[in-house]
């Protein structure tokens, strides 16, 4: 069974760059991406995400099922701003090029599909980046940069369980639909999709009880252990910044100055092709 948002170490220098380096890069990421609506600079940014992820060696079968998330909600989310706002990339260039009529008032214009290009490029800039960041850093590492950026180490220790759970919700996910499917109830893609998600959705109430008694066992355990009585704590994952990441830091800032440089050259976030 592959492993989805898990953890994986593997031979690459993105694997060998600390914490602190990943955490960096996937804020300043995702801040450059909400900013901006430059297409060039998103565009250079989605081909660069693709290249980190392709060289961070991460298994397409660990993607999939958030990927297909992703293009579900992104669809929606394309849809309800072209029904709640079918001209609002009009208002934003201040033109309005008509491509062909449709029923009820809406017309689809160039303005209008140029703007939610825009919002598709945002998602594929920023999905890449987030994954690769989830799946090749280390939790017990992710938790030490968090504290290194003068976080509480109880929040940082919070969010590390809660990256260590997500393959054991996956398994016990697995185990009560595969106990599902012995008693007869059709889970795979033979029955109707109203139906499978009837049925998955009967699997969220166990699940839920199955994480909160690991929930209630692991904070018990901690309680005895006297976490959260001291003020500081040392990290065993901590580890000192390298020359690559002094580069990639170096690269990161370069890379954010100048793409927020040309985002606010004409006085907008917006590049407007139609004038």
């Amino acid at each position: 069974m592959a492993k989805i948002l898990s953890y994986t170490k593997k031979e690459t220098w993105i694997d060998a760059l600390t914490g602190v380096t990943k955490l960096a890069f996937f804020l300043a990421w995702s801040i450059v991406s909400m900013i901006t609506y430059d297409t060039r600079v998103l565009g250079v940014m989605f081909i660069l995400s693709l290249i980190i992820f392709k060289i961070s060696k991460i298994e397409v079968s660990q993607v999939t099922s958030v990927f297909k998330f992703i293009l579900f909600f992104l669809i929606l989310n394309v849809l309800f701003i072209f029904i709640f706002s079918p001209y609002q990339g009009c208002s934003i260039y201040h033109s309005k090029t008509v491509l062909f009529p449709i029923a009820g008032g809406y017309a689809m214009t160039s303005e209008q599909l140029f703007y939610e290009l825009n919002i598709v490029l945002k998602y594929f800039t920023v999905a890449p980046a987030v994954l690769m960041f989830i799946l090749t850093t280390h939790p017990s590492e992710f938790a030490a940069s968090l504290n290194r950026l003068k976080i509480g180490y109880t929040v940082d220790y919070s969010v590390s369980l809660a990256l260590r759970y997500i393959p054991d919700v996956q398994r016990d996910y697995t185990t009560i639909k595969h106990a599902q499917e012995a008693r007869g109830i059709e889970m795979s893609k033979k029955a109707s999709l109203f139906k499978r998600t009837k049925r998955m959705a009967a699997i969220i109430f166990p699940l839920i009880f199955t994480s909160m008694d690991r929930i209630d066992v692991v904070s018990t355990a901690m309680e005895l252990r006297g976490f959260g009585k001291k003020k500081k704590r040392t990290w065993y994952s901590a580890r000192p910044l390298s020359r690559n990441d002094y580069l990639v830091l170096l690269f990161l800032l370069v890379f954010c100055v100048g793409a927020l440089v040309i985002t606010f050259s004409n006085g907008s976030r917006f590049y407007n092709p139609f004038h």
